[in-house]
């Protein structure tokens, strides 16, 4: 009896052992750079027009692959990650109907992952007011982010775009999210913000309401929570370029704008 009792403890203790082995399932979401690296495709002026979008947009889901710019791995997947956006960029300047409805979604979403992220905390509690000496924090994953917003703004501006059609991806959701960056360190990423928006501003007319309340509720913040925020600047220039846009008479929506 003791001998049948010693083996089927040794056999749980073995199950046991063996289950703690069994690697973790990952969570679902877009690929790190740490596990995958950047996928080799071919040029899209290499192949023939017919197959170019189903390319391109096997280009677009590459492109969520993040880089951690803080260390110094990974150099060969971040430049060719770099050099498909370029082409991206390219691709779209070059060709007609680069922008087809399929690839909206796809288009919205690798602009997410790249721009969307938590911004490095910084110590204000010594914030001088008129201190303009202190040098801001640029951003690490610019040689990425950069090209990322030229191909966003690209496509926000291009004629092929219907607003009614890309709203269901481009939407209030993404824009609060968007403004959020507008308290990035980084200036050069601040003003990139600030041309995007405005531009949806103009063509997104569903959106226009949402983005001026965000605005406001931004301004409350800063003037009542006494928080320390980056973008007030790049803000007022949207509020007044806005403003100077109202036709008159003023409509009762903007006259508590």
């Amino acid at each position: 009896m003791k001998l049948i009792q010693s083996i089927k403890q040794k056999i749980g203790e073995d199950e046991d052992a063996a289950e703690k082995e069994k690697p973790r399932p990952t969570a679902p979401g877009r690929a790190k750079a740490a596990e995958t690296g950047f996928p080799t495709l071919p040029k899209l002026r290499d192949e023939p027009a017919s197959e170019r979008p189903e390319l391109f947009r096997q280009k677009l889901q590459a492109c969520c692959i993040i880089y951690d710019f803080s260390s110094e791995t990974n150099l060969k997947s971040k430049e060719s990650k770099r050099q498909t956006l370029l082409e991206m960029v390219e691709f779209v300047n070059s060709s007609r109907a680069a922008f087809q409805e399929s690839l909206i979604p796809e288009i919205v979403k690798m602009v997410g992952c790249n721009i969307f992220r938590a911004l490095p905390s910084k110590d204000r509690s010594f914030v001088c007011l008129g201190d303009d000496e202190e040098e801001p924090t640029l951003e690490k994953a610019w040689p990425h982010l950069q090209i990322v917003y030229e191909f966003f703004l690209r496509f926000v501006v291009s004629n092929e775009i219907d607003p009614k059609v890309a709203k269901a991806s481009l939407n209030a959701d993404f824009v609060a999210q968007m403004m959020e960056l507008f308290d990035s360190d980084d200036p050069r990423e601040r003003d990139y913000v600030k041309t995007i928006l405005h531009r949806i501003y103009g063509k997104f007319m569903t959106l226009r309401s949402f983005i001026r309340r965000a605005i406001q509720q931004t301004f409350y913040k800063v003037m009542y929570e006494s928080d320390a925020y980056n973008g007030v600047g790049e803000l007022l220039e949207i509020m007044g370029s806005i403003i100077n846009g109202f036709a008159l008479p003023l409509k009762e929506e903007h006259k508590d704008f």
